[in-house]
């Protein structure tokens, strides 16, 4: 059943912790994900979150703050010692998670977190992860897995899984790994339970393995987990040594992130933020694209001042302006959010970009040909005014191709320098679009008065 917060059951948990009441705060909480106790605890008070966080168990205490938004982890981090940061959140998480908190410490507060670690290997993990990019399969992977050596024969290997799963909370995949902890295949635990207890391990294993580099970038693990519909993937260095596995929580999560970053960076927010933050980092994330849309906006103004005498002499071209920036912009942003789906899923194959150009191009060509159809026979039978039409209708033919080209271009540009084209489906897109528009527009009534 799923959890519901309500202000009645926040009220009575509140009672019963301020109470020591915890007999009942045990009942309140029992059989709650730690999802559900972080949903809790951004509901609560400062004080209130505290006092709660402090009487819950070090497991689930520890896995909700993972679940926390950063500002709350943050604030909740900033009030707790090195020693208890160690001794009861890091050494409660698998290493993944742990060096991910870590990671939001300064260098100094790490330092310290990491000395007050009793689990030798364990901070050893939580080192080797911190030195990765938090971007690349490094960064999400965590280092406890199960593994077993070719060499050894089932009983070994079976006694070797029960010593290694008391660490592990779920066993997708038991990998299989040689002498030199070069990963060789991994193998079922059916086979080993039919397996008789003196057969090597090499004879019953499979070789067969989807895997990824240490280096490789998180889009890459995505797409292969969801390629081969994965629940985990091994990780190996430049050598083939196993080095961790990532599991399909882990990317999950990546993919979130990702898609909240490129939709704030689509809407023209520079920087990852949320509805919590401050007004002035709100600010600081939002100004830069609207102080290109403003200069974007006076260039546009620059063009219209470029045609002044024009307007004046046939006005009724004015009426058409906000309709031909309109489409200009929506266009663009239809084609760049297709290019921008199409690279982040890997789907344009090795053809894809001249194919998909080519593509654009003939819906452009399409959509053009329909709507300046439909604006030429607006104003024939509305205006009568036949030169009128013929500027408006060639003008959004011409500038919806302009921009569904503008538009596809860009963001497979901008992937090939590596910068994010999730950066072409905003402001940018729009503004260059509505700016040509204007021109193109406006150019061509000049052209077409002039003859």
């Amino acid at each position: 059943m799923q959890f519901e917060l309500t202000k009645e059951y926040l009220e009575h948990l509140n009672g019963a912790v301020e109470n020591g009441q915890q007999a009942e705060l045990d009942i309140l909480i029992d059989g709650l994900h730690a999802v559900d106790i972080a949903e809790i605890l951004e509901e609560q008070t400062k004080d209130e979150a505290k006092a709660f966080y402090l009487v819950l168990p070090e497991e689930l205490a520890a896995d909700a703050l993972v679940e926390l938004d950063e500002d709350t982890r943050e604030r909740f981090l900033k009030e707790t010692s090195s020693a208890d940061i160690a001794e009861k959140i890091i050494e409660n998480l698998d290493s993944d998670d742990a060096a991910d908190v870590i990671g939001e410490l300064s260098e100094e507060q790490q330092d310290e977190v990491i000395s007050h670690i009793e689990d030798i290997e364990h901070a050893s993990d939580i080192i080797d992860l911190l030195h990765y990019d938090e971007d690349t399969a490094g960064g999400l992977m965590a280092k406890e897995l199960v593994k077993v050596n070719i060499n050894s024969n089932v009983a070994t290997c079976i006694k070797e899984i029960r010593d290694q799963s008391e660490e592990i909370e779920n066993i997708f995949t038991v990998y299989v790994v040689d002498d030199n902890d070069l990963l060789q295949g991994r193998i079922s635990l059916k086979k080993l339970l039919l397996a008789p207890d003196n057969n090597k391990v090499e004879d019953v294993y499979t070789k067969e393995l989807k895997l990824v580099k240490v280096d490789s970038e998180g889009e890459e693990v995505a797409q292969i987990m969801d390629k081969y519909n994965l629940v985990v993937v091994p990780v190996i260095d430049e050598i083939g040594r196993l080095l961790g596995r990532i599991t399909i929580d882990d990317v999950v999560d990546f993919m979130r992130e990702e898609s909240d970053k490129d939709y704030q960076m689509a809407s023209g927010i520079s920087e990852n933020v949320e509805s919590s933050d401050s007004a002035w980092v709100l600010t600081r994330a939002r100004l830069p694209w609207l102080l290109i849309g403003l200069f974007g906006g006076i260039l546009g103004a620059q063009v219209i001042e470029a045609y002044e005498g024009q307007i004046q002499l046939h006005p009724e071209t004015a009426f058409f302006i906000p309709l031909i920036a309109a489409m200009a912009g929506n266009v663009g942003v239809q084609s760049s959010a297709i290019v921008v789906q199409g690279l982040a899923n890997n789907s344009l194959g090795l053809d894809g970009i001249w194919k998909k150009l080519f593509k654009e191009l003939l819906v452009g060509l399409i959509n053009g040909l329909v709507l300046g159809s439909l604006i030429f026979a607006y104003n024939y039978f509305f205006s009568e005014d036949l030169t009128l039409s013929i500027i408006v209708s060639t003008s959004l033919f011409a500038v919806i191709v302009f921009a569904a080209i503008f538009g596809t271009l860009v963001p497979l540009m901008l992937d090939k320098y590596k910068i994010d084209p999730a950066l072409a489906t905003g402001p940018f897109i729009t503004t260059v679009n509505d700016v040509f528009g204007l021109f193109l527009y406006l150019y061509i009534g000049y052209l077409m008065y002039s003859v």
